[in-house]
């Protein structure tokens, strides 16, 4: 009979009442602007999480990913004063520099050179910007099949940069024929200079190898500010 039936079984009101109360947790958490002290300690899980496939292609923003609203460092510093050890730390992350905060949002990096480390000759170092007369010139010559990596002394001043990360174009002739894309990390302002050496690359062998390349460098970070777009040139010339 009907009347005997008994009701399917289903979620209580109380579970639907807690799985919402949840969502509405992570929603608030979401958006709630992420502290120096969750910037900083997520820094070293962001690079390992770095993946290119997770990047969409041609625009540098990781999928699914949404960055906090922009805080100030002076206005995140004054929310922990009152909290010794978290003062502390700051004091001995940020040093001096917390004297110069000024209270800009936006986190600015200033590049200071760019060096190309080889086994065929040691070191070169460019200083940073280039003159614009030079701009696209030849900054180094490689032999074919040989190892280097890219260099770069910066600054970072006013606020923290969130997931700093650089792609590197490279064309022969006209024609893309090389890109490589990377992440730095998340770096707080500070007084003295950060260096930071890209990973190694090898150039190409063959006589099709061999020539002038032009190269775009580009600099972003979660927002897409772009703190640097360089134009440079290159050469690779036979091993013998």
């Amino acid at each position: 009979m009907e009347s005997g039936k008994k009701e399917e079984a289903g979620p209580s009101r109380g579970v639907v009442n807690a799985e919402e109360k949840k969502d509405k947790q992570r929603e608030m958490k979401t958006e709630k602007p992420l502290t120096i002290s969750e910037v900083l300690l997520a820094d070293e899980e962001e690079e390992e999480e770095y993946d290119d496939e997770d990047v969409k292609e041609g625009d540098g923003v990781v999928a699914g990913f949404s960055p906090g609203p922009l805080v100030s460092l002076k206005e995140q510093i004054e929310k922990d004063k009152d909290d010794d050890s978290l003062r502390r730390w700051k004091e001995k992350l940020l040093g001096c520099v917390e004297g110069d905060l000024n209270g800009q949002m936006e986190p600015e990096v200033k590049f200071h050179s760019i060096g190309i480390i080889s086994d065929d000759f040691g070191e070169i170092t460019t200083p940073l910007p280039i003159d614009k007369n030079q701009n696209g010139h030849v900054l180094f010559t490689l032999k074919e099949g040989s190892r280097f990596q890219l260099k770069l002394t910066f600054n970072v001043m006013h606020n923290i940069v969130s997931g700093l990360t650089y792609s590197n174009t490279v064309w022969k002739a006209g024609l893309q024929v090389d890109q490589s894309k990377g992440m730095l990390g998340t770096f707080a302002p500070q007084r003295e200079p950060y260096v930071h050496t890209l990973e190694e690359e090898t150039t190409p062998s063959g006589v099709l190898a061999r020539g002038l390349y032009s190269a775009k460098l580009k600099f972003e970070d979660d927002d897409r500010r772009c703190h640097m777009e360089l134009n440079y040139s290159f050469e690779i010339k036979k091993s013998r």
